[in-house]
């Protein structure tokens, strides 16, 4: 009884740290830009690691939701 507890916390918190990548991988890479802008004397650099960052947190998230679904049909759930 205890293990499909076990299994739907373990669940919830992955799934809780999936909300948080997104806006952490976005803030990540426009501070990225934000200091490459500083050292290089220009303006644009942060708005591109802004969409880099925001790419790579989607991309993450998108494969995290499709290794899940991929286990869930492997074990019937």
């Amino acid at each position: 009884m205890a293990q499909p507890r076990k299994k739907g916390i373990a669940r919830a918190v992955e799934y809780s740290s999936l909300a948080m990548m997104l806006p952490v991988s976005t803030f990540v890479g426009y501070v990225i830009g934000y200091f490459l802008d500083k050292a290089c004397g220009t303006q644009w650099l942060r708005i591109v690691f802004l969409i880099l960052g925001s790419v790579g947190g989607f991309v993450e998230l998108i494969r995290r939701v499709m290794r899940d679904m991929d286990e869930d049909t492997r074990h019937g759930s």
